[in-house]
């Protein structure tokens, strides 16, 4: 099979972004399996239009798309992207849309065809917390799975697709008091594991992953 897997540039003024570093540091090769890493950037629309070249020019089987979520302390398997841009600080374009739906045509919401719960468990087994997230939030990294799944719905539907944050890496945490962080290694381990467990697994494991509130 063939993955794509994508990070993101630096945004909000960091001067890096742990998906990219982590992303870009993956082998080409994980078993049997291809490899393709590129970087989207940070801008709303244009990573749309970035990911849909990159998936023309890849013909990938499984996608998966990577962004920082400072203050999580774990890797986050997202479930749901939902319609809406609400940026609570500008792009790397300056662009701060508020309430604004992705596609006006579309769907509220799309989830994931990733293995998502057991893309958890095997990250977890592995010694690295990890858990299913129900909030992409509302900034590009949202913007951009709700994309890619109306990508893979419109245009690519034999195309399996999701999205995973992870945390700050331990440099950035510590210019943001109280922060969590993870090493880089572990970074990518788990995504190494996300990666080979969405080619092995159709469909999902079931076991609870909800949470309360």
């Amino acid at each position: 099979m063939t993955i794509l897997i994508t990070g993101f540039e630096p945004f909000g003024g960091e001067s890096l972004n742990p998906a990219h570093e982590a992303v870009n540091r993956l082998k080409d090769k994980l078993e049997y399996h291809d490899v393709v890493k590129r970087t989207l950037p940070v801008v709303f629309h244009v990573a749309l239009e970035a990911l849909d070249a990159h998936i023309k020019s890849v013909s990938p089987d499984i996608i998966i798309c990577v962004g920082q979520a400072g203050g999580r302390a774990g890797i986050s398997i997202e479930r749901v992207g939902i319609n809406i841009d609400d940026a609570r600080i500008p792009d790397n374009q300056n662009q701060a849309p508020v309430d604004q739906p992705i596609n006006p045509n579309g769907p509220a919401a799309y989830f994931s065809n990733l293995p998502i719960k057991a893309i958890t468990a095997a990250i977890t087994e592995a010694g690295i917390p990890a858990s299913v997230s129900n909030t992409a939030g509302t900034y590009v990294c949202n913007h951009v799975l709700y994309g890619l799944m109306d990508l893979i719905h419109q245009k690519y539907p034999h195309v399996k697709g999701g999205f995973i944050h992870v945390p700050f890496l331990p440099s950035q945490a510590v210019k943001s008091p109280n922060a969590p962080s993870m090493h880089l290694d572990d970074i990518i381990k788990a995504l190494e594991i996300a990666a080979l467990t969405s080619c092995e697994i159709d469909g999902d494991i079931v076991e609870s992953a909800g949470t309360i509130c």
